[in-house]
């Protein structure tokens, strides 16, 4: 691929981060998080906020250093090496990465249904969620530079939706619905903040353009900060919107749609069709963005000897592991519930970025970054995941066993994919990278 003619801007790589934060997070999480922390919810969204933009300061030094399309998983090649357990975290962000595709589809699929009346019949939902899936994936097939057009325009749509939305909200909320007397406890903010920092999480999609992105070393630390802050002012007006015009239990009732449910009392069911409109374009964006993060990584672990060298093989503009990457996720979404597995995503999302946070402390006197502020990006990630599996396990452990599978699962399939290659790993200048193997 000819890398002159697919660099891409700034804004762009903010398109693709906003994208991918905004996606099904606000529409799905907004209820969710309220569900928690209730009229405080907006205060869970800026700490939230703030968590991610610690964490995107670690990952931009880090990018801006090692400037590869595998992000994360290059990082944790030049902290710990090509070794099975850096082979056994990158086949979990790749798990974990499908996974997040599978659920913006089923988002997708499920406002596609209601929008035309057919909710609750999972046929559909499954079609629509194939169908937006395999459309995306090929609009990828035709290069980097689709992948922005179609993430600017749905991303722009998206924001002039919700931004009208949360300007009519607030012109309409009641002040008294908002009245710092109905907050929750502290601690009950805190717990959600594991909910609303997920919602953030898609921060680190704009790492995975680094190799296209002009001036990485600069670029890339503004996009990050760009687009959680273009996101954080977004969050915070949606949450004003909404909780100022629902009572909690009317937000709870409707918890999986709370923003198109908020849009009746200013806009009736013209409002809910329209935000049912604008979560289609987000999900879309979001996922998007994902897939082309997750092709990114699949390409980088071949490289590295991680997966089968023929993730990294060159068709169309792309690669092929973007149709692996499609395929796989087209058998999550017919044959799982993922409902659970939400919650078991962003677990391990989380425990990946520690891990890349600690990788990254190895590394300080190579990216200059500053180490109080890694520091406390690795301590502030701990905290979201202790917080949300001490929310999580007090009706049920179930989701503490199934993360701990999910690490099992990653470091089974890099020791078989070890014994069928019988891989060897080469050392560079730079770092060490596979041999990869066709």
């Amino acid at each position: 691929m000819d890398k002159s003619k697919n660099k891409i801007g700034l804004w762009s790589a903010v398109g693709l981060g906003v994208g991918a934060m905004i996606g099904a997070g606000i529409f799905a999480l907004m209820g969710q998080a309220g569900a928690i922390a209730g009229k405080a919810v907006y205060i869970s969204f800026i700490l939230g906020g703030i968590v991610a933009a610690i964490s995107g300061y670690s990952l931009a030094k880090l990018g801006a250093r090692f400037p590869a399309a595998g992000g994360i998983v290059e990082y944790l090649v030049q902290s710990f090496g090509v070794n099975v357990f850096t082979g056994g975290i990158s086949v979990m962000l790749y798990l974990a990465s499908l996974i997040s595709l599978a659920l913006l589809a089923k988002a997708f699929g499920s406002y596609a249904a209601a929008l035309l009346n057919l909710k609750g019949s999972l046929i559909y939902t499954n079609i629509f969620a194939l169908s937006i899936i395999t459309l995306l994936g090929t609009i990828q097939y035709f290069g980097i530079k689709k992948v922005v057009k179609f993430q600017n325009v749905a991303i722009i749509i998206t924001i002039l939706i919700l931004v009208v939305f949360a300007t009519v909200g607030l012109i309409y909320m009641k002040p008294e619905l908002m009245a710092p007397a109905l907050y929750p406890s502290s601690n009950k903010i805190l717990f959600s903040i594991a909910i609303t920092f997920f919602s953030y999480e898609g921060f680190r999609i704009i790492t995975n353009t680094a190799e296209d992105i002009v001036h990485p070393e600069k670029n890339l630390t503004k996009a990050i900060f760009i687009s959680i802050g273009i996101t954080m002012v977004i969050y915070t007006a949606l949450a004003f919107a909404v909780f100022g015009n629902l009572e909690v239990d009317q937000v709870l009732e409707a918890k999986d749609y709370a923003l198109a449910e908020a849009a009746r009392p200013a806009f009736g069911v013209f409002g809910f069709t329209i935000i049912s409109i604008a979560a289609l374009f987000a999900t879309s964006s979001s996922i998007n963005a994902v897939l082309f993060a997750t092709n990114n990584i699949a390409y980088q672990m071949a490289k590295n000897g991680e997966l089968p060298g023929f993730f990294a093989n060159p068709i169309g503009k792309t690669r092929e592991g973007l149709i692996v990457s499609v395929v796989l996720t087209a058998l999550l979404i017919l044959f799982l519930d993922l409902l659970q597995i939400a919650a078991i995503g962003s677990i391990t999302v989380l425990f990946i970025h520690a891990i890349t946070h600690l990788g990254h402390l190895k590394l300080i006197n190579k990216t200059k970054a500053s180490k109080l502020l890694v520091a406390l990006a690795l301590i502030t990630t701990l905290g979201v995941i202790v917080l949300f599996l001490k929310y999580s396990i007090k009706d049920s452990y179930t989701i503490l066993i199934l993360s701990v599978g999910v690490l099992a699962l990653s470091f089974l399939i890099e020791f078989l994919i070890r014994a069928i290659t019988k891989r060897k790993v080469n050392k560079t200048r730079e770092g060490i990278s596979g041999k990869i193997f066709r």
